[in-house]
């Protein structure tokens, strides 16, 4: 039989991903969890394993095509007697009838009539579908109505595998099982997500008249963008231009446009919403590190760091987090639906990386709990990993406070925005021999520029300073670490 295979969400919450290329070919055959292809999320690349053993017969989607969550993209057969529901993401799975697909008829091996049913996909069940095979909701402030009495709830995947959109405002239950007391419904409203709902409301458009071209007729950002444009002519007119993926220019022409997606698109989101959002205040300190280089050429040499890679941003990196726990408000978040300040008791520490895809910034998951020695490991790994842009999802999520090496650039100093959800980043400008007060004289002394960025809703500016001036005391004299600790 033939079995389809749709795009997942691959745990962020994300509706799109780039096919960057196929591991196999129509004809081959593949094993479970082999990995078919890699694709490239806002956030990372990932490698996509096989829901299925069986042989490709079809790749629905080419190399550099942008994929919306749900759309097929290739079809597999597999034996009538090995049916495989796709795995979770933390690793679960399902081989029984039920869980591919294959439910044998009867009343036993169904779900009781009436009952919603639910799609299975690599992240676990996705969203109730009716029998029309658009996912659907329960109405808001009802009382939801369990399984006929006697039945136990069965999740059984639908005959389709429609789209999951997480959010999307969807259809409302309207079969009921017999018996089952009357409940209104409200009326049916254009299918969208939050934050294009808010863009039409800001815009002035009704979402009633704007035609949705995403899953099960989802209204996209760019449908209302089109609409407001006057291009907006449905789902078959829509300019084919908007699904080329690479930079497009007549040849002599003037000008060069390229898509707006990936990794470019999740930092501009990330930070229109962080400077529109927090309110930011920026510091600046600019100190003597010649301590702190000398310091870090004897570590070179020593036996204990031979092999690893120290730079200034090693040092920089500890003295932040030796900083920290004299000034926790720095490494703490604002929770506007609980109205709460959430202060964290571990440091995962964001590192700004440039890499061919664009700015990512990774975390160290517990920098704070690493010694010198872990936390120049660490440092290197995410590198190494950022730059060949195999950097995991979750590495890229859950960060606390981050820091950001402009000096490698040749800059002196700036004002970093902050990552959403964090308090505070740090950047380090260039070390340079300038001329500088010693010792009651003039000397050529290594010079470093120090710039803190941070959210005034939850840092006051005594704390801040006091942050950052102990972070510039520890590198103008690496001994100020023994008053601290």
């Amino acid at each position: 039989m033939i079995k389809e295979f749709r795009l997942p969400d691959l745990g962020e919450g994300l509706t799109e991903s780039e096919i960057l290329s196929w591991k196999v070919g129509v004809g081959d055959t593949v094993s479970l969890n082999q990995v078919i292809a890699e694709v490239e999320t806002a956030k990372a690349v990932v490698e996509l394993p096989s829901p299925f053993a069986g042989v490709i017969r079809e790749l629905h989607e080419q190399p550099g095509t942008v994929v919306e969550v749900g759309k097929p993209i290739v079809s597999f057969e597999v034996a009538d007697d090995a049916g495989q529901a796709p795995s979770g993401a933390g690793g679960t799975s399902a081989r029984t009838e039920e869980a591919a697909g294959e439910v044998p008829a009867g009343p036993a091996a169904g779900p009781a009539a009436g009952t919603p049913q639910r799609e299975p996909n690599l992240v676990g069940y996705g969203a109730v579908v009716e029998s029309t095979g658009k996912p659907a909701r329960r109405p808001r402030n009802l009382p939801s109505t369990g399984p006929a009495e006697g039945v136990a709830p069965v999740l059984v995947p639908a005959p389709t595998n429609e789209a999951v959109v997480e959010q999307a405002e969807t259809v409302p239950l309207t079969s009921r099982p017999a018996g089952s007391p009357h409940v209104e419904t409200a009326p049916d409203r254009p299918r969208s997500t939050p934050p294009v709902r808010k863009l039409a409301k800001d815009l002035g458009v009704d979402l009633s008249d704007v035609p949705g071209t995403g899953p099960q007729g989802l209204i996209t950002r760019e449908d209302v963008q089109h609409f407001v444009d006057g291009l907006s002519t449905g789902a078959a007119a829509r300019p084919q231009a908007a699904a080329s993926t690479g930079a497009t220019a007549r040849p002599g022409a003037r000008e060069t446009r390229t898509p707006i997606k990936g990794v470019r698109k999740l930092t501009a989101s990330a930070m229109v919403q962080s400077a529109f959002t927090a309110p930011h205040a920026t510091e600046f300190l600019t100190v003597d590190v010649t301590s702190a280089m000398e310091l870090l050429a004897k570590l070179r040499d020593s036996r204990e760091f031979a092999g690893i890679k120290l730079t200034p941003l090693t040092l920089a990196a500890k003295a932040l987090l030796i900083a920290l726990r004299r000034s926790p408000a720095l490494n703490s978040r604002w929770d506007g639906e609980t109205q709460e300040i959430v202060t964290f008791n571990y440091v995962n520490l964001g590192i700004a990386a440039a890499t061919p895809r664009g700015l990512t910034v990774p975390n160290i998951k517990d920098a704070d709990a690493m010694s010198l020695v872990q936390l120049a490991e660490a440092l290197s790994a995410l590198a190494e990993t950022a730059r060949a842009g195999k950097t995991p999802p979750a590495d890229l999520s859950g960060g606390t406070i981050s820091i950001t090496n402009i000096g490698v650039f040749g800059i002196d100093a700036g004002t970093p925005i902050l990552n959403p959800g964090e308090a505070a980043i740090l950047a380090l400008g260039a070390v340079r021999k300038m001329p500088w007060e010693y010792q009651g004289g003039i000397a050529l002394r290594q010079v470093m520029t120090l710039s803190l960025s941070f959210d005034h809703r939850l840092v006051d500016g005594e704390q801040g300073s006091r942050f950052l001036a102990d972070v510039g005391a520890v590198l103008a004299d690496p001994g100020m670490v023994l008053t601290m600790v």
